[in-house]
C-alpha cells in the first residue's frame, strides 16, 4: 500500500513538473505572410523600423523569410558617448525615406535599427562591441563577413550605403537628399562681401596685382587638396570613429581611408611646416 502512495505522489510530482515547465504562455509565432504584413504596415509608418530582442528573434531570427533586412545597430543614450552614431543614423535615414519613396519599393527590403539600451541581448548574441554597425541579414542563411560594411574603409555617407546595399540585395537606390541651402546661402554672402570691398576699394585696386595674396591662396588651395578634404568630399567619410576597445579614434587605421579630424591634423602641420621653414 505504502509502494502505490509513493507511486501515486511521485506520478503527481512529475505532472506537477510538467505543468510548470510546458504550462507557460508561449510567444505566439507568426507565419511568413503574417511576418511580411507586419514589416509592412510598420513600414508604411515609419522608414526606419525599431527593434528590441524578441522583435529581433520574431522577424530577423524566424525562418522562413523572403525579404532581406539592413539593421544599423547603434548607442544613441548620451551616457554611451558615441559622437558618430547620430551622423550614421542621419545618413541612414536618408536611404531608408529614399527607398521607401521610389519606385523600386517592395516588401523584399527593409530598414532597422537596434539601440544596445533596447537590445544588449542582440548585441552579445552578435558579439558586437562598437557602434554604429551596419549588417545585412540575407533572405536565407545567416549573415556572411560581407554582410558587415566596413564603414571604418568607406564612411557611412547615404550614397555609399546605397551603393553597399545594391551590391548584397540587388535593389538600386536613388538617394534623394533633403534640401539644404546652407551652402548656397554661405556662397552668396562671401560674392555679397566680395563684392562690396571691391566697390569700396574701387579707386585702388592695386592689390589685386598683389603676388604674395595669390601666392597664399594658392597654398592654402593646394594644403586643402594634398589634406584630403576632395577625399572627404566624393567618399564622406565619418568625423572620426569609435574603435572597438570603446576609445575615440581619430587616425584611421588603414592607409585606404581617412577621418575628416584626421584631414585638419594634415592641413595643421603641412602649414605648421610651412611656418617653420619660410622663418628659416
Amino acid at each position: 500500500m505504502k509502494s502505490i502512495m509513493r507511486l501515486a505522489l511521485l506520478i503527481f510530482f512529475f505532472f506537477l513538473v510538467y505543468i510548470c515547465v510546458n504550462g507557460q504562455p508561449r510567444r505566439q509565432s507568426f507565419s511568413l505572410a503574417e511576418r511580411v504584413q507586419q514589416l509592412t504596415d510598420m513600414a508604411s509608418k515609419k522608414s526606419v523600423l525599431r527593434f528590441n530582442g524578441n522583435k529581433f528573434r520574431d522577424y530577423l531570427k524566424a525562418s522562413p523569410r523572403n525579404y532581406s533586412v539592413i539593421i544599423m545597430f547603434t548607442a544613441m543614450a548620451a551616457q554611451r558617448q558615441c559622437q558618430v552614431c547620430r551622423h550614421a543614423s542621419d545618413e541612414f535615414t536618408i536611404v531608408a525615406n529614399s527607398y521607401r519613396y521610389s519606385q523600386s519599393y517592395s516588401n523584399k527590403l527593409f530598414f532597422g535599427v537596434v539601440d544596445f539600451d533596447e537590445g544588449s541581448d542582440v548585441f552579445q548574441m552578435l558579439r558586437l562591441n562598437t557602434a554604429p554597425v551596419f549588417m545585412h541579414f540575407p533572405p536565407k542563411g545567416k549573415p556572411k563577413a560581407a554582410d558587415t560594411m566596413d564603414i571604418q574603409r568607406v564612411g557611412f555617407a547615404a550614397e555609399t550605403l546605397a551603393k553597399w546595399i545594391a551590391e548584397r540585395t540587388d535593389i538600386q537606390i536613388r538617394v534623394f537628399r533633403p534640401p539644404n541651402y546652407s551652402g548656397t546661402f554661405g556662397l552668396v554672402v562671401l560674392f555679397g562681401i566680395v563684392a562690396v570691398f571691391l566697390y569700396v576699394r574701387r579707386n585702388n585696386l592695386e592689390f589685386l596685382y598683389n603676388k604674395t595674396m595669390w601666392g597664399m591662396g594658392a597654398l592654402f588651395f593646394c594644403l586643402a587638396m594634398t589634406s584630403g578634404q576632395m577625399w572627404n568630399h566624393i567618399r564622406g567619410p565619418p568625423f572620426l570613429h569609435k574603435s572597438n576597445t570603446g576609445q575615440i579614434a581619430y587616425i584611421h587605421g588603414s592607409s585606404q581611408g581617412q577621418f575628416v579630424f584626421e584631414t585638419y591634423i594634415v592641413m595643421f602641420l603641412s602649414i605648421l611646416y610651412f611656418i617653420i621653414v619660410r622663418n628659416y
